[in-house]
């Protein structure tokens, strides 16, 4: 049987390659990805520290279906923005927006 420990470091792996990806990029496509693999990540734990911790309580399942429940809506409201942002200005380079400012 596979430790918690392992679990963990892949979903520690897996969220610093998100938060670089969201850090580090300038497109509004990467950034929305680097978001999905750290949430992503907090569903790895989650369901790995049910699994461990306590398996007759479906807390953690829960929890996880919620997580991706809500990365679902972001995806298709990021998306969305990102497309209306692309049509307006053809380009989906954050430096490049400043729609916000007055």
């Amino acid at each position: 049987m596979i430790s918690i420990y392992w679990y963990l470091l892949v979903a520690a792996a897996l969220f610093s390659i998100g938060f670089y990806g969201a850090m580090a990029r300038r497109n509004a496509i990467a950034i929305l990805m680097g978001i999905e693999l750290m949430l992503n990540a907090v569903n790895l734990n989650l369901v790995a520290f049910w699994r461990y911790v306590k398996p007759d309580n479906p807390a953690g399942q829960i929890f996880a279906v919620f997580v991706l429940t809500v990365a679902a809506a972001e995806a298709a409201v990021g998306l969305a923005i990102v497309i209306a942002i692309y049509r307006t200005r053809d380009t989906v380079n954050v430096e490049d927006l400043n729609l916000l400012k007055g």
